[in-house]
This record gives structure tokens, sequence and C-alpha cells, in this order.
């Protein structure tokens, strides 16, 4: 079942909601969010993420390739921009204060690619604040791996496709831990840079 299928239901689960609170907390603590600034939310998806950080900024524009997963981000927060797009084919109008996402990268094949890509759509000064699984033996997902390209990241390979794209002061913090019953604890990362 793809993504656009599980749209309606996504919000419901819990561990999702609790996921969300914790990276936009980790972001809020980390970065020096302004009133003026106009973010970009890759793998938007339902929008858990950027209507969290919306009340912070400016504008916020969520880019996703499901049609499913952003008709409900519309619905709910129809104050954030949606666009529908492969984030590797999406070219900006403009540039971004900063750039985030949750749970996105490992369903991205070329990371020094999409690492570079963002750092093309950031001002000078701007920011990325990534979250995802810290490394997993491949059983994070409940319906199989199709579509997933990494099982998590470690600090050296992402902080080094990061520092390849050209970022600095890159820091990987561990900011939550999922627990699914009868399975493993899947530590979630933030990366955050400077472009």
């Amino acid at each position: 079942m793809g993504f656009d299928e599980r749209a309606d239901t996504w919000d419901k689960l819990d561990r999702r909601q609790a996921l969300a609170d914790a990276i936009a907390h980790a972001i809020v603590k980390k970065i020096p969010l302004e009133g003026s600034m106009h973010l970009l939310d890759v793998g938007a998806g339902t929008g858990l993420l950027s209507r969290r950080l919306k009340p912070y900024v400016k504008r916020i524009t969520a880019v996703d390739n499901s049609a499913g997963m952003l008709r409900n981000l519309a619905k709910n927060t129809p104050e954030i921009e949606t666009v529908q797009a492969d984030i590797l084919k999406y070219r900006a109008p403009e540039t971004f204060d900063g750039i985030i996402s949750s749970m996105t990268l490992h369903h991205i094949e070329e990371t020094e690619t999409v690492m570079k890509h963002l750092r093309s759509m950031l001002k000078k000064g701007g920011f990325i604040a990534l979250a995802d699984l810290a490394p997993e033996r491949g059983d994070f997902h409940d319906n199989g791996n199709e579509g997933v390209y990494h099982f998590g990241f470690n600090e050296k390979t992402i902080g080094e496709a990061a520092r390849e794209a050209g970022f600095a002061n890159i820091s990987y913090d561990i900011v939550y831990t999922i627990e699914k019953e009868g399975k493993d604890r899947y530590d979630i990362f933030l990366l955050t840079a400077k472009a």
C-alpha cells in the first residue's frame, strides 16, 4: 500500500504524532527560528512537522510526491503552500531560509545528490534540519522495504554527504527513540547544518 492510500489514516497513529512533537521541539531548541523566515519541508506528507513549526515562521512550502498526503495537508493546514514534486526534480522559484524534513532521507536513493540540491535552494547562512533513522536492521517498516533505500544513517556517512555538499557547522544528535511492540527500538537523529 502506497502513501496515497495511507494518507487518510496517516495522522491517526499516536507514535507519528509523538515523533513529530519530538522533532519539532528539537528543531526549535537548536535553530533560532524567526517570524520572517520561509522554510521548505521536504517529504512533508500530511504536514505533521510543518504544522508544528508554522507558528514560528512566516511561510512554509511543503513538497511531497504523494498527492493524497498533500491533499490532507491542504485540508488540515491551508496556510501551508503545497507542491507535488519529486524533490530532486523540484526547482523552487526562490531560495529558502531553512529546509526541514522528517523521515524522508531513507526514501531517497542518492543522498549526496539530494544534499547538494538542498544546498542550492538555501539562502547564504540558511540551515537544514533533517530528521531520520539512525542505523537499523531493516525491520523498521511494517509494510516491507519497497521504496526504502537506506536502513538509517550514521553520523559519519550523513555528515560527509552534508560536508561534500558545502554545509558547515554540521551536528548529528539523537533526539527521539521509537519503540514498536514486539520489535526493536529505533533511534531518530536530527542533522543540522548551515549553508
